[in-house]
């Protein structure tokens, strides 16, 4: 087992956070007039809220100083009347606003404060956007400043009890709603199905949903509180190195430099389908240019661009899911990447298919839902420096030569041929352990210290070997 100092002293390195919330996205199977009554609603709640946006704004001084429930209350001051409080500072603004939406003159108070908590953040947003923007801490230099958005396209918050009621096993709802007249309730609503069931695992807890109302349908969105429990520690890890050909490469790498299982993760009929997109915006661009001789409009084959993205999007998740399925069949507590969050695509000349290639590139998004979606389950991503992971043999015999014609082939110094991306995973499972029984950092690339004088070797498996030699 690996000595438990060698483990905690390694805790010192920055790790990815989790909030320990998710969403489930719950169906509802509502009538067309149920729908329509929830898109009223939703659109009466962003009427209420355009003014609470301005009127926290105009007051952001004061309310800033203040502490979150504090807000809330001061700001409801300043709009509400009450018999402790007759004189609102803004009581007639509101009174102009009532005539126009009679929804105002009973709204739910448990909405209305939703809808305050929602312009709070708004402006709080704004305000911390604006300073950033001032202050020079821009994208691009010539960035125009941040604009309030007064009229948002929020989405209401519904308390349990005020404006959701739960009906046993969740197979049913009652929804309160603006009926055009009134606030009324909608009884027995259907749900049709509660995404990934997050509510049933023991421990975990539901939040205040939101009501999604639009054009395309009425759900819910459901926040989980999940309780994560911590994986228990292994002498594994489950290194990835994600590549172009194949979306991503896996390997289980032990603490003494053993590799006991390999997988290739390449979904090629999403890649196929995307690509196919891709060529035809060329050929599309190419023949449009020829005929006006003009540069493409903006907007350009948006719906071609819409549907690459999203096959993307799906790309990122099998993948991710094949990734937790793998180290989850292993009993991994860790999962290693390497950190490609500077690294930009050299080859390929710009408008090139060769140049799409790696803007098409989803490994961000792939990194990103593997870190949730393992936290969830209690592991820990970390990511180590990807100098050299692929140039050099994973059994210390030098730099590598890739094939030209088979760019997934490597030979070895020694004559030893093998696929690279298999080699760059030993190396990278290698670098994460070689961190943690030398207590240095995963940015760490050379084996030793560094000197002038002595020749100096990146940290690949053949490392983990010498290591264990010398314990």
């Amino acid at each position: 087992m690996v000595s438990k100092k060698a483990v905690s002293t390694t805790r010192k390195k920055k790790r990815f956070q989790d909030s320990g919330i998710r969403s489930d996205q719950w169906t509802l199977n509502m009538s067309e007039r149920e729908k329509i009554l929830a898109r009223l609603t939703v659109a009466e709640y962003r009427y209420f809220l355009k003014p609470l946006v301005l009127i926290a704004y105009w007051n952001w001084k004061l309310l800033s100083e203040l502490k979150a429930n504090e807000k809330v209350n001061n700001l409801e001051k300043l709009i509400h009347k009450t018999e402790d409080n007759p004189n609102p500072k803004y009581a007639q603004y509101f009174f102009k606003a009532i005539a126009n939406h009679p929804s105002f003159r009973k709204f739910p108070s448990y909405l209305r404060r939703a809808a305050i908590q929602d312009a709070l953040g708004i402006v709080s947003s704004f305000v911390t956007r604006w300073a950033l923007w001032k202050r020079g801490e821009r994208k691009h230099r010539y960035d125009n400043p941040p604009k309030l958005t007064s009229m948002c396209n929020s989405y209401p918050a519904l308390y349990r009890g005020q404006q959701i009621r739960y009906h046993p096993n969740f197979t049913s709802i009652d929804l309160k709603v603006w009926s055009g007249r009134d606030w009324v309730w909608l009884c027995n609503v259907q749900v049709k199905n509660c995404g990934k069931n997050r509510h049933n695992v023991i421990g975990n807890q539901i939040g205040s949903p939101s009501l999604i109302a639009n054009r395309n349908g009425v759900h819910l969105s459901m926040p989980v509180k999940i309780e994560i429990n911590t994986l228990p520690k292994s002498n594994f890890v489950c290194a990835i190195d994600l590549g172009i050909n194949n979306s991503a490469t896996a390997s289980i790498v032990g603490h003494n430099g053993t590799v006991k299982a390999r997988k290739f993760i390449s979904p090629a009929r999403d890649i196929d389908r995307r690509d196919q997109r891709r060529m035809q915006i060329k050929r599309k661009s190419r023949l449009t240019v020829l005929v006006t001789k003009q540069k493409l409009e903006k907007g350009f084959c948006k719906g071609l661009y819409r549907k690459s993205s999203n096959i993307n999007e799906t790309i990122a998740q099998t993948v991710s899911k094949q990734i937790i399925d793998f180290a989850k069949g292993h009993n991994v507590a860790v999962i290693v990447f390497e950190d490609l969050s500077n690294w930009k695509a050299k080859a390929g000349r710009k408008g090139t298919l060769h140049k799409q290639k790696f803007h098409q590139w989803c490994k961000d998004r792939t990194v990103d839902l593997t870190v949730e979606k393992f936290a969830e389950l209690g592991g820990t991503v970390e990511k180590v420096n990807a100098k050299y992971t692929s140039a050099y043999a994973f059994d210390g015999s030098g730099k590598v030569k890739r094939g030209k014609k088979d760019y997934s082939q490597a030979t070895f110094g020694n004559g030893k041929r093998y696929n690279a991306d298999l080699s760059a995973t030993y190396n990278i499972g290698a670098r994460y352990w070689y961190a943690v029984l030398t207590n240095s950092p995963f940015t760490k690339v050379w084996e030793g210290k560094s000197s002038s004088h002595s020749q100096r070797t990146p940290v690949t498996l053949a490392s983990l070997w010498g290591l264990t030699k010398a314990s």
